[in-house]
């Protein structure tokens, strides 16, 4: 049969069956018959298709201990190792794989062998810097307490300021905790850099100078702070009531619709917020302890708050700026 007739012939089945794929074979156009290993047609046995890839599970469970144990793979590849995960590691059991105890001349073998792994984890000076600086981040997102999506974003970008090679000349640490605080910018997650500081092993500005440098270099896509994000954290370190962070809140909002937080810190409008809130709400707080709390001082908190005084007393009307 010719290959135009082929391709002009017709079919008046309908609907094929269990099996069966509705196009025709592409030699002499008959029902092709589909089963868990091959695609082959009915007619002149042309396999059109073989060994069709499994998307189910690579396992097997006879009762429920082999079903809490069905693992076949390793982990999946992390950002937060030099090598992604890949490597693997020698552990310091005393017995074999079928429970039976080593020797101590295999001992010593495997202690050899471990020394030898672990020198051997890094290809150059660069993956053990990049180690260092991995470790460094997840040292100060677990103190920070923060998520691990957050953890893998800083990671990443570590590893593009290595790649840029942003870290030549600057601290591991202070890069290190400049990628957490930018992670934090770049979600909008209300972080301050003073806080992150205060876990990291370098000093506050070193880390302001990775920082500055990470946000200029890489062009990061950071989120503006809103005082409205700052309102819960000082609220809840203050053990303040549902009343007044209800009521901070919605002057934090007015604060940015009439432009008293235009150009202040975002923790410092949200402190003079929570203090005049508390007085509303009969509720005794210092602004001491709101600077604290917001890592701000006593005057920041008093300045935001004699504005927002003007604000409510003039009806929304924009306040005029003062020195403080």
């Amino acid at each position: 049969m010719a290959l135009r007739d082929i391709y002009e012939r017709r079919f008046d089945e309908d609907i094929p069956a269990a099996g069966q794929s509705s196009s025709g074979c592409p030699e002499c156009g008959g029902i092709v018959h589909t089963n868990s290993i091959e695609t082959a047609c009915e007619d002149c046995g042309l396999v059109v298709e073989d060994r069709p890839i499994d998307h189910g599970p690579e396992w097997r469970a006879f009762d429920d201990d082999e079903r809490d144990r069905r693992e076949r793979t390793g982990p999946p590849l992390t950002p937060t190792r030099h090598d992604r995960g890949l490597s693997g590691e020698i552990g310091f059991d005393r017995t074999d794989a079928n429970g039976t105890t080593l020797s101590g001349q295999k001992r010593h073998q495997i202690a050899r062998l471990r020394r030898e792994h672990r020198r051997g984890r890094w290809s150059s000076k660069a993956d053990q810097n990049l180690a260092h600086g991995f470790s460094e981040v997840r040292r100060i997102v677990g103190a920070l307490d923060l998520p691990r999506s957050l953890r893998d974003q800083a990671c990443r970008l570590y590893r593009t300021a290595a790649g840029e090679d942003l870290i030549r000349g600057r601290s591991i640490e202070a890069m290190a905790a400049a990628s957490v605080y930018a992670a934090c910018r770049c979600a909008g997650l209300p972080r301050t850099l003073q806080e992150v500081s205060v876990t990291s092993a370098v000093s506050h500005e070193r880390v302001q100078n990775a920082y500055s440098v990470l946000n200029r270099e890489l062009e990061l896509p950071t989120v503006p702070m809103e005082p409205l994000e700052y309102v819960p954290r000082v609220t809840s370190a203050l053990d303040l009531s549902a009343g007044t962070r209800q009521r901070a809140a919605a002057l934090a909002k007015q604060a940015v619709r009439t432009g008293v937080a235009n150009g202040y810190n975002p923790a410092g409008v949200a402190a003079g917020c929570v203090y005049q809130a508390a007085r509303e709400q009969d509720e005794r707080v210092t602004q001491a302890a709101l600077a604290d709390a917001a890592e701000v001082t006593p005057m920041t908190v008093r300045a935001r708050w004699n504005e927002l005084q003007t604000v409510l007393d003039g009806g929304d009307e924009q306040p005029r700026r003062g020195n403080a």
